[in-house]
């Protein structure tokens, strides 16, 4: 996935790593999301749960690397614990105040990807980067 913000890479980073505003961003518009555990360091490790309708739905993983121009880290969904994603995110300056998101999961499976993709995993994605411009764009971050 790549997708273009009016950002600096500092802002990209910090919306990726400080809890209290990746709570606000990410996931569908419908969920609201309450962070349990984040240790947003090279080896530190998170979990958020993201609720909807009195249903809650878990995640978490392990940041095996920050660093200001990537994220390293794993990501599992508690609803199918066997199944761990490793993703990359590469914050990528392009100058004028713009900077480019590029992110890769590798899953296990194709399975395990179509699964994601059918759970509506891009809506989410897409909502979340909506709501991360929004906020940018605000100067909330």
């Amino acid at each position: 996935m790549s997708r273009d913000f009016t950002a600096t890479p500092a802002q990209l980073l910090r919306a990726h790593t400080d809890p209290a505003l990746f709570a606000q961003w990410i996931g569908p518009d419908a969920l609201t999301t309450r962070i349990d555990h984040w240790d947003a360091r090279s080896g530190g490790s998170w979990r958020f749960v993201s609720a909807h309708e009195g249903t809650e739905y878990g995640f978490h993983g392990c940041f095996h690397e920050i660093r200001p121009d990537r994220i390293v880290q794993t990501f599992t969904f508690e609803g199918d614990p066997d199944g761990v994603a490793l993703e990359t995110l590469w914050i990528e300056d392009l100058g004028d105040g713009r900077t480019r998101l590029r992110t890769q999961s590798l899953c296990d499976s194709f399975e395990s990807r179509d699964a994601w993709l059918r759970s509506g995993m891009d809506v989410g994605v897409n909502e979340g980067h909506a709501r991360l411009d929004q906020m940018l764009s605000e100067g909330s971050i």
